[in-house]
């Protein structure tokens, strides 16, 4: 009999995920992974994690497995926390969820479950495993979730062939909707259970307060760049060759505070992220403000007029060397090779047509049409079909 170790996050996906691999004939156990214990930081008098890892608790008697809870806030606050913190000083906006599986749930929280004997780790992500034979050897794909309106493959997009020849996704085949309905014929606790929001860790957190405990406020400008500014007429260059109209096409604007009007303060650069338009406190605009920059060294962010406001738009990203990822080890690009794929920049975000263009010092993204706020630090991932086969962090 196989022995399966579940996180079990409190949720109802997980919850469900647990069940059906009992069902299935696993020998299950179920871990809590308790990531965030600094009550300091928590909004509401509410504590998350316990009423979750209470939750977790009832579903595993429930079900009659046994269960026990894992303290791993150390690794996070090194893996996923301090890492945050660094990027958002330097202007990047990273994506913990990302992160969370690559460092944690696929890897220490795995090495947790292995060491306890276990063959497989499972969680309730929406997505789905293949297996396929290239070359005589057997090769993981990792699928897009049956739910089209849940598909998390991204957020799994860092993982390694190694991780995913032990995962299971037993929920991946189903719908939210499929897996409520079996929670409540299991009279699971979790039944009813709103979705969590917010970052994977923390529980009820507004990102701003979080950071702000570390990243000091400081007063800066917020500076509007009219959408007809001469910076977005410029004469296109002839290019000599693939590589120079590439770095043209993914390079940002560098503006300059004369380039606009100050319509109001901020008090941190490192607090916003481009494309965002909440939280900006500029009223009285015929269409909201989008900020299409932010500078942490001068500390100004740079906005612009409506959605469609050409500072948000580029055609093409880069991925250093270094960042780019294969799942699928085996279609890895060499240099001065390119693959036509279907991509996306972030979670939710349809499929997009895109190139990748591979080079020594890295690989470019272009896309056949123009992408809204494409961000530092945040995940590019990319498709065949239904199959995610490799991501980059965007530089």
């Amino acid at each position: 009999m196989k022995r399966v170790v579940v996180g079990l996050s409190g949720g109802v996906d997980s919850s469900v995920a647990a069940y059906l691999l009992q069902k299935q004939g696993y020998e299950v156990i179920g871990l809590f992974m308790k990531n965030w214990h600094d009550d300091s930081v928590t909004i509401s008098n509410e504590c998350p994690w316990l009423e979750d890892s209470n939750d977790a608790l009832l579903v595993a008697e429930k079900l009659g497995i046994p269960f026990q809870t894992v303290d791993l806030s150390e690794q996070y606050q090194e893996k996923i926390v301090d890492y945050m913190f660094s990027e958002y000083e330097k202007g990047r906006t990273p994506n913990p969820d990302v992160l969370c599986n690559r460092e944690i749930k696929f890897d220490v929280f795995m090495k947790i479950a292995l060491s306890l004997g276990a063959d497989y780790v499972a969680t309730g992500h929406y997505c789905r495993k293949g297996e396929i034979e290239v070359d005589g050897k057997k090769v993981y794909q990792l699928l897009a979730g049956a739910d089209d309106n849940k598909d998390q493959s991204y957020f799994l997009c860092q993982l390694s062939q190694e991780q995913l020849s032990k995962s299971l996704f037993p929920i991946g085949e189903l719908t939210k909707p499929e897996v409520r309905e079996i929670a409540a014929q299991m009279d699971l606790v979790t039944a009813e259970k709103k979705d969590s929001q917010g970052l994977c860790f923390i529980g009820k957190v507004r990102l701003p307060e979080f950071l702000q405990q570390k990243l000091q406020a400081k007063e800066g400008s917020i500076i509007q760049i009219d959408k007809n500014n001469s910076v977005y007429n410029e004469e296109k260059p002839t290019f000599n060759s693939e590589i120079e109209a590439l770095v043209f096409e993914s390079k940002s604007i560098s503006y300059t505070p004369e380039m606009g009007k100050l319509v109001g303060k901020h008090q941190g650069a490192h607090y916003f992220t481009n494309g965002q338009r909440k939280g900006l406190g500029v009223g009285g605009t015929t269409e909201p403000l989008f900020i299409i920059a932010t500078n942490v060294v001068t500390n100004t962010i740079y906005t612009g007029l409506g959605s469609q406001h050409p500072g948000l738009f580029k055609k093409a990203l880069f991925i250093e060397k270094s960042e780019v990822h294969w799942i699928r080890e085996d279609l890895t690009l060499a240099n001065g090779e390119t693959m036509d794929v279907m991509a996306r920049i972030r979670y939710r975000q349809p499929l997009q047509k895109a190139t990748l263009h591979q080079f020594e010092n890295g690989m470019y993204v272009s896309f056949k049409e123009s992408q809204s706020a494409i961000t530092e630090g945040q995940f590019a991932a990319w498709y065949f079909e239904d199959e995610l086969v490799g991501s980059g962090v965007i530089s």
